[in-house]
């Protein structure tokens, strides 16, 4: 109970003060996310991370089909259902 009424006064303070900012604190931090969105320090960074992620898809694809760079089974087995 007492956790709930942590949340619901965190919600009703951050409310209110949201409502005092008011429109323009709100368009200066969409205006901010749109420039770092179109950064190129934030384009790099995103253009890594879809590597690595790709890399990782990768590796894990291969795993499941059971085949490693070499061509050769990795030994992954799945476990029979139970039964």
């Amino acid at each position: 109970m007492r956790g709930r009424l942590g949340v619901m006064i965190g919600l009703g303070a951050g409310y209110v003060l949201g409502a005092k900012a008011g429109r323009e604190r709100y368009e200066q931090l969409r205006r901010l996310y749109a420039n770092l969105l179109d950064s190129s320090a934030m384009q790099k960074a995103t253009g890594k991370a879809k590597n690595v992620a790709t890399g990782g898809v990768s590796k894990v694809t291969s795993a499941v089909k059971g085949d490693d760079s070499n061509g050769s089974r990795s030994g992954l087995t799945v476990a029979p259902p139970p039964g």
